[in-house]
């Protein structure tokens, strides 16, 4: 069974079909590709996959307690509580909130303790806070931001914005998580260290990770496998070494004949 299933998906805006009839699977701990030219419709399936989209027809399915579970209808909160966590292409953390208060916003959603704890600041609420606290930290050592707690998101140099926004997505404990182009605006060394990091967090989070990205090189680098969107539709899907040489992908993306 794979943990994610789509088959057949589809979107319309108006007599534009942003994405048309696309099927992909997602296995377990898996470090996943899906590449294509500006406007193939890459973060419109992410959105799909997420739930800021409502597919126009075909399936998303995830897989829990040995079952299948459909992902078309839910809210984006609901789908992010089931398992998949995103980053996005333009940076969105809480500029305004410290380093720290970004991540504990994202384990709020996974923190038990009850209504009445919270409204009255019970023992039982203390204690839970100062354990999302120390998991925050541990996190954000990871990622070398255990330094930056207290700073605001805002006064982090780009590449840190970038890192923090991968540990607040880790935060929410994804089963898969999605990097839309976490590479991009960063120079060689910070995406030579970012390709090292998904590494790290595959082996140390044990995720499945599915990455939209232009830069070829980090793609082939560390990617089992990879998807190729072209105007909306899956036009390859093999090894970096199948799709290095796939004739339709470097006519639609490399710039072959």
């Amino acid at each position: 069974m794979s943990l994610l299933e789509v088959k057949k998906l589809t979107k319309n805006f108006g007599g534009l079909a942003a994405v048309s009839m696309v099927s992909m699977e997602l296995g377990d701990n898996e470090l996943v590709g899906l590449i294509g030219p500006n406007g193939a419709g890459k973060t419109t399936l992410f959105n799909l996959l997420t739930g800021v989209y409502e597919p126009t027809e075909g399936s998303i399915d995830l897989a829990i307690n040995d079952k299948q579970e459909s992902l078309v209808g839910k809210k984006t909160y609901t789908i992010t509580d089931m398992g998949l966590g995103r980053t996005f292409q333009n940076i969105r953390l809480f500029k305004d909130l410290t380093v720290l208060d970004n991540v504990l916003i994202a384990m709020h959603a996974k923190n038990k303790v009850g209504t009445v704890a919270a409204l009255f600041r019970t023992p039982a609420f203390y204690a839970s806070e100062q354990t999302l606290k120390a998991e925050a930290i541990k996190l954000l050592k990871i990622f070398n931001l255990d330094t930056k707690v207290s700073e605001l998101a805002k006064n982090l140099p780009y590449g840190e914005q970038r890192r923090l926004e991968i540990v607040r997505a880790l935060a929410t404990k994804p089963k898969i998580l999605f990097l839309d182009e976490p590479a991009a605006g960063m120079n060689p060394q910070e995406t030579a260290d970012l390709t090292a990091l998904i590494r790290q967090i595959q082996k140390d989070f044990k995720i499945t990770i599915l990455l939209i990205e232009h830069d070829m090189s980090l793609v082939m680098n560390v990617c089992e496998r990879i998807y190729v969107l072209e105007y909306g539709r899956m036009i390859a899907h093999g090894t970096p070494k199948e799709i290095k040489n796939n004739k339709a992908v470097i006519k639609a993306y490399l710039g072959g004949d």
